[in-house]
């Protein structure tokens, strides 16, 4: 992540609490820190991990979870709920973006899709600004496509020795 990236949502933290009179204690700007240290998404196991091993700064679950909180809030994080599983990721600096899912194996992909950027960036929406946006596309991945197809596959060479074999 861009050190001014990292400068911008430190200091837009730092207005927040200053002007609400809430403490800038350590902790939030830790996990602030690793949050915008982790490409891509994460779980906040994957986050509490990242605090505890590479930074050696372990927090409570209760604090990552209220932190986390607060980050949304001020929209630095977008919270994501994949296929029975939750994921955070990161969002100052990308509010707009598509997902890929996999009904199959749960596997995420981020893909561009600048036809749908502009397609929302286009819509008048009646007393309402849009900010960003996310889209969940659902299918299957090539890989577990394959997986399928070659079950398939083995199930007919299987029924078709059979047959051959009680004939």
């Amino acid at each position: 992540m861009k050190d001014s990236v990292k400068a911008s949502v430190k200091q837009i933290l730092t207005n927040y609490l200053e002007l609400n009179n809430h403490r800038k204690t350590p902790e939030r700007y830790a996990i602030l820190d690793a949050v915008y240290g982790i490409s891509g998404h994460f779980t906040l196991e994957e986050l509490g991990d990242k605090l505890n091993d590479e930074l050696h700064f372990p927090v409570s679950r209760a604090t990552l979870y209220n932190t986390l909180k607060l980050f949304m809030e001020l929209r630095l994080v977008i919270r994501h709920r994949f296929q029975g599983t939750t994921k955070y990721e990161a969002c100052y600096d990308n509010n707009s973006h598509s997902h890929q899912i996999c009904t199959v194996c749960g596997k995420v992909t981020e893909f561009k899709a600048p036809e749908i950027d502009a397609a929302i960036a286009n819509m008048h929406l009646k007393r309402f600004r849009k900010d960003g946006f996310s889209l969940y596309v659902y299918g299957i991945c090539s890989t577990c496509q394959a997986k399928i197809t070659r079950r398939k596959t083995n199930k007919a060479k299987q029924k078709t020795q059979k047959d051959k074999d009680n004939e």
